[in-house]
């Protein structure tokens, strides 16, 4: 079972960098509702899709340079990141199937 990993300003380059397989990004806050609700669905992505995706997640309140250095204006927002760049972007509360429609290419 795959656990969602936790981003920080000083692990976020080497994490991203250094994965094997595409990371899924969750730019989200506390106070964010829409965040909230798309939480255990991405935590259910990670065992699904264990070996081939991972998920990870970056407070940004907590971390505002690296949602600012990708442009995060709105939350929640779903940057996949392959081979260290971004690949594809979602923004807004998604479900599970349109999640994984719209990430599908570049896995």
């Amino acid at each position: 079972m795959s656990t969602t990993l936790t981003l920080t300003e000083n692990t976020f380059d080497e994490e991203i960098g250094a994965a094997a397989e595409p990371v899924l990004v969750d730019f989200w806050a506390e106070w964010c509702g829409p965040c909230k609700v798309i939480a255990p669905i991405l935590d259910e992505l990670a065992t699904e899709q264990d070996g081939s995706l991972r998920i990870a997640k970056l407070n940004v309140d907590e971390h505002p340079g690296i949602a600012r250095r990708f442009e995060v204006m709105s939350i929640p927002t779903l940057i996949l990141f392959k081979d260290g760049e971004p690949a594809a972007r979602l923004t807004g509360a998604r479900g599970k199937s349109q999640i994984m429609a719209e990430i599908s290419d570049h896995l």
